[in-house]
């Protein structure tokens, strides 16, 4: 399969480890210190103007990948491909470039933001760090920026603890929007956020991204929003990506049990669909030590022997929907 095709960002085969601080015990012990695999082989694509989402649960890798992509994580090997650059090597103004065309808005509203800076402060940096602006045309691009996330002109002079958290995200999309970039990734925009405030943020990424033309990716480990948004899901598992599709068909007609398990362990509005049984049976396996074969198979209620001493690659399994498993039939939804 062709992953290259149309595509604003590919990702090839990315491997980040990270060694983990050895403890007292371990020194008494004289054992060496542990690695851990953070990501392990992903690859993608990503097409210009469309929003992929990523979910997986928690330590699957997620944040690391959209570390990688905004160069935060120097990946040990693989490729990152941004419209024909090779982004791993990029240097100098070439990587300042890149840096304004991808932008990342983080996960925690109350940490992202310097507290000693006013909002105008804050985006008025980014602006002129990059030579966006000069003179009064910065306080203009400001406003701009103020009325796109829906923010009223006077919060240019407050300060972030002066604003909630739903505002606060707001203004870190603003800061992100300020450099006028291609690409937004959004690490976990709403967990942070009250479920009265999540649906707010979502329908304003929503409508920027028409507004703007901008390419997403939004990670995320709430399904329902997920799908509210992306054109195409991929999820993740242990550091690799375990199945890719068009939204509509992933949460219909999933091809990997991983998958099956995840929509059956979201939760339900109408209760008389929530389930009891557990959904994904055991506990998620530590990245220290990724079972051999499948990661999955420790897990899985379909696991042959294959699984157990093969490792299976992401194949295609129906149109626009790669998995990587020895299934041949669909699992249970």
């Amino acid at each position: 399969m062709d992953l290259t095709a149309g595509a604003l960002i590919t990702v090839d085969d990315l491997a980040m480890t990270f060694t983990r601080p050895r403890s007292v015990v371990d020194r008494l012990t004289g054992q060496a210190s542990r690695i851990v695999r953070a990501l392990n082989g992903v690859s993608f694509r990503v097409k210009r103007g469309e929003t992929l989402g990523i979910v997986g649960e928690s330590g699957c890798g997620k944040s690391t990948l959209a570390r990688c992509l905004v160069r935060l994580h120097q990946p040990d090997a693989g490729r990152i491909d941004y419209a024909g650059l090779d982004v791993l090597n990029l240097k100098g103004a070439e990587r300042r470039a890149y840096n304004r065309r991808v932008q990342m808005v983080f996960q925690d509203p109350y940490s992202s933001l310097n507290p000693r800076l006013t909002v105008r402060q804050t985006l008025s940096e980014a602006i002129a760090f990059h030579r966006l602006r000069q003179g009064e045309a910065i306080g203009r691009r400001i406003a701009e920026l103020l009325e796109l996330v829906r923010l009223p002109s006077n919060a240019a002079e407050r300060y972030p603890h002066e604003f909630s958290g739903g505002q606060r995200q707001r203004i870190g999309i603003a800061r992100a929007l300020a450099v006028e970039p291609e690409c937004l990734i959004a690490d976990e925009l709403v967990s942070a956020l009250d479920v009265s405030i999540q649906a707010q943020i979502v329908n304003l990424l929503l409508e920027l991204q028409s507004r703007l033309h901008l390419t997403v990716l939004f990670i995320a480990h709430d399904l329902r929003l997920v799908r509210h948004i992306s054109h195409r899901v991929a999820v993740m598992y242990l550091g690799a990506i375990v199945e890719l599709a068009e939204t509509e068909t992933l949460f219909t007609r999933p091809a990997h049990p991983y998958t099956a398990a995840l929509l059956k362990a979201a939760p339900e509005l109408d209760p008389a669909r929530r389930s009891v049984v557990d959904a994904v049976r055991g506990e998620l396996p530590s990245p220290l030590e990724i079972p051999a074969g499948c990661p999955f198979n420790p897990r899985c209620p379909y696991v042959m022997d294959r699984c157990r001493v093969e490792r299976p690659l992401l194949r295609e399994r129906g149109p626009g929907q790669i998995a990587a498993c020895h299934l041949e039939s669909r699992p249970v939804a």
